[in-house]
């Protein structure tokens, strides 16, 4: 169940991140920010940011217990 919380937090900081960054018109480098066709949307993404989001989030987490 923390894994789930915690990669819920891991995409709110990288849409976050990748909005503040992506629409400055860079892809900041080992960020890799992206931008992503979701249906009609278009949305700033960064898979390092997501799975580092996630990781600290989920650590965070277990230390909680």
């Amino acid at each position: 169940m923390e894994l789930l919380k915690a990669s819920i937090l891991g995409a709110i900081l990288s849409a976050t991140i990748g909005l503040v960054i992506g629409s400055q018109g860079t892809s900041a480098g080992p960020l890799a920010i992206e931008l992503v066709s979701l249906a009609e949307a278009q949305v700033y993404w960064s898979w390092p940011v997501f799975l580092s989001g996630t990781g600290l989030s989920w650590a965070l987490m277990l230390l909680q217990r």
